[in-house]
């Protein structure tokens, strides 16, 4: 069993939690992620991983309630245990040979995602810039912790109501046009931010990879859910992922392919809220 050792709530949809599992934090590189199961007859949740300290033995992951099992997590509290945290799994990042500059490009729940790559870049002496979205100002997290591991940090909101007024694709577009110096690019988000962000540097010719978040069930390389085609050759992301080069996913099948079981999740967290009261349990 793995026990909850800090809890955060980010915003109402989004919390954090430190779980201690310390043969996972001592192997963990960013990128990498874990496959957690809150009971034992529990749904298997791949998350990625947000933080790691080896020292103290934790491991951070960062979700958001969208069905049921998130939501039963989202329940509960520091001191609480967890059955199963199986990880670290897939693949961590590789920076291109002669890259100096880093741009991230983090969307929501894809911020904790992105910060523990620019963490280990601004480690290692390379200059990091980031730019991060979202809704509102309050679903832009993390923004004291990528602002400690950037040189600088632009912000993009639906509203405006923290940085510029749009998509995380117009401020990328100022920053690409203004900053020749960029040779990298790191994206982390909704799937349809990716492939935005990736059909915009594809222009500008500048290398950028992705990490991808597909329907997952043994994260093995078994049962093949998680599938998706990178420069026309199918590949799982659990096994070969979850980094690709982001200018050859195939962002259409992979957004196909995320829809495929709304329906279920919809019926399985309808039964859920109506055993919980309504939903609002664990708010």
């Amino acid at each position: 069993m793995y026990r909850i050792v800090r809890k955060e709530v980010l915003n109402p949809a989004v919390k954090l939690m430190d779980i201690e599992a310390p043969r996972v934090a001592k192997s963990a590189k960013p990128g990498q992620f874990v496959i957690l199961r809150i009971y034992e007859k529990g749904e298997r949740i791949p998350l990625t991983i947000a933080d790691y300290d080896p020292g103290k033995g934790t491991v951070t992951i960062v979700f958001q309630e969208v069905g049921k099992s998130t939501k039963l997590l989202g329940t509960l509290n520091e001191g609480d245990y967890i059955a199963d945290f199986v990880g670290p799994l897939g693949n961590t990042m590789e920076v291109p040979k002669g890259a100096k500059k880093i741009l991230g490009v983090g969307g929501g729940v894809g911020i904790p995602a992105l910060y523990p790559k620019l963490k280990m870049l601004h480690q290692e002496g390379y200059r990091v810039e980031a730019i991060l979205g979202g809704r509102s100002e309050e679903y832009v997290i993390f923004r004291k912790e990528m602002e400690a591991v950037c040189d600088k940090v632009y912000y993009a909101t639906d509203d405006g109501t923290l940085g510029k007024k749009g998509f995380v694709t117009d401020v990328l577009k100022d920053v690409l046009e203004n900053d020749k110096e960029v040779d990298f690019v790191i994206t982390v988000g909704p799937v349809i931010m990716m492939k935005n962000v990736c059909k915009m540097t594809k222009e500008y010719n500048i290398p950028t990879i992705v990490s991808m978040n597909p329907l997952m069930v043994d994260g093995t390389g078994m049962c093949g859910a998680c599938r998706i085609e990178v420069g026309g050759e199918t590949k799982f992301v659990c096994m070969d992922g979850p980094i690709f080069d982001g200018h050859l996913v195939n962002f259409d099948l992979a957004m196909t392919r995320l829809n495929m079981f709304k329906k279920q999740e919809k019926i399985s967290l309808e039964l859920y809220e109506k055993e919980h009261g309504g939903g609002h349990h664990g708010r």
